[in-house]
């Protein structure tokens, strides 16, 4: 799956203008030697969502789908001291190196790596109360879980709180007619429900492989 939809040339001018740090570009330089490297988000999309949670001044926030983890980087720079990114994935492996960026960046006392399928995490924030709590998201896993992930955390999320979601693009292929696999599939299906979602505000942007932004009501 391409990590952009853009052009070639056109990418590498807005990864050009795109502003990380010495230990994001690091962290993306060893993340692109791996053999899932493409599942790493873009500088330019980690400026975005840095951008995001600073603009609403987010104190709490949840990514789902962790990985190596550039994105973490981004939104828990971007939080407050004492801000807190609690973190979803199940792969010991990938988050190791995770673990080892956040150390070097300072921003391991901000983060919270929960260990566990993604569902779980959420039900047990809900189940304690956390209604309402959280103000922003970063969905960037399962493609097949994305309904349910989103369902979950809109009840977590505070009125005008944000979501966004990655992928939704997917390719392209979700512009393609017809029953496509099932991450396709499952990708319309959401991208179509949130369209749609009058307990939303959305729109969905073509920067890498897309991100559909979605704001509480």
């Amino acid at each position: 799956m391409p990590r952009s939809l853009l052009p070639e040339n056109v990418e590498t001018y807005v990864a050009s203008l795109a502003h990380e740090t010495d230990l994001q570009e690091r962290l993306r330089a060893e993340t692109a030697k791996l053999p899932a490297a493409g599942m790493q988000i873009g500088a330019d999309q980690g400026a975005f969502l840095s951008l995001l949670v600073s603009a609403i001044g987010a104190k709490r926030a949840i990514e789902i789908g962790t990985f190596t983890d550039y994105s973490a980087l981004s939104i828990a720079s971007a939080l407050p001291k004492g801000g807190e990114l609690i973190c979803c994935d199940v792969s010991e492996e990938w988050t190791a190196i995770a673990r080892r960026y956040w150390r070097d960046a300072g921003l391991d006392d901000r983060i919270d790596l929960r260990l566990a399928p993604a569902l779980d995490t959420l039900r047990d924030l809900l189940a304690k109360g956390e209604q309402g709590a959280i103000d922003f998201v970063f969905i960037d896993a399962d493609k097949t879980g994305y309904d349910a992930y989103y369902e979950a955390c809109l009840d977590l999320l505070r009125p005008n709180g944000l979501i966004a979601l990655d992928n939704t693009l997917w390719g392209g292929a979700v512009a393609e007619a017809g029953q496509g696999d099932a991450d396709t599939d499952a990708l319309k299906m959401v991208n179509l429900k949130i369209a749609g979602d009058k307990r939303v505000d959305s729109s969905l942007l073509t920067i890498g492989d897309g991100v559909t932004l979605v704001r509480k009501k």
